[in-house]
């Protein structure tokens, strides 16, 4: 346990060291949020999304952000740069195991995730009404579970990937894909309607959390589809990770 906290505190002054990993992470979806509720048709009720203002229609997309960003392209970069210089071969031979370091690794994805989200529905709720999550419990389960299934497919890329290079090619698509499923490049009521659909059931499930964050709880098909995807890419993943 004394050689995890080592670990985990000079993983935690690692990261915050590179600056910009945190700052995209859970600066940049902030920045959109103040950007799009500075703009006054932004608060306004619209019927083309519930009756609800567009930053509320929004926000869980802008949640999806900080998901990606620590689950799927920091997560496995990172780990597949240890494995290629040989620490991770290293850490074998000494009493700090290479596990308490990807377990390190998983710690500090968590704690900027939540982070980043505490400080996405704070800020949403007190500077522009963005209304708490009315669903908490459904709101939780689905925020864990996509989390979940995010850092299992981003623990996958670092399995399968030899090298820093080689993860950050398999991790790219896997980033862009979970974006623009999750409406970040194009707001969702502007894509067709199978992608929509395709989306509800892509990690981390924006729609289980638009649900929960504004109206009812989540459907239990995609709170279920989240933790088939978790279990499986976890599997897979523990699997195939090689520490060398």
């Amino acid at each position: 346990m004394r050689a995890f906290g080592q670990i985990l505190k000079i993983e935690t002054r690692l990261y915050l060291r590179d600056f910009a990993s945190p700052l995209i992470t859970i600066a940049l979806p902030l920045a959109l949020l103040v950007v799009f509720g500075l703009i006054p048709a932004g608060r306004e009720r619209n019927p083309q999304f519930g009756d609800r203002a567009f930053i509320e229609y929004f926000a869980p997309s802008l949640l999806v952000i900080t998901l990606a960003m620590a689950a799927v392209n920091i997560l496995p970069i990172v780990l597949a740069t240890y494995r290629e210089r040989g620490v991770l071969r290293r850490l074998a031979t000494t009493p700090a195991s290479p596990a308490a370091l990807l377990a390190a690794q998983l710690v500090i994805s968590l704690a900027t995730i939540l982070v980043g989200a505490v400080l996405l529905i704070g800020v949403g709720w007190l500077a522009f009404d963005v209304p708490l999550p009315r669903h908490p419990l459904g709101f939780t389960l689905a925020l864990v579970l996509g989390t979940a299934a995010l850092l299992a497919l981003g623990l996958l890329v670092a399995a399968v990937a030899r090298t820093a290079k080689a993860a950050q090619g398999l991790a790219v698509p896997v980033f862009m894909v979970t974006m623009f499923f999750g409406g970040v490049y194009l707001p969702r009521f502007l894509l067709p309607d199978f992608l929509v659909r395709i989306g509800d059931y892509t990690p981390p499930g924006v729609q289980a959390l638009l649900d929960a964050w504004t109206a009812d709880a989540p459907k239990p098909l995609h709170l279920a589809i989240m933790a088939v995807i978790a279990v499986i890419a976890g599997a897979t993943a523990a699997k195939l990770f090689r520490w060398e």
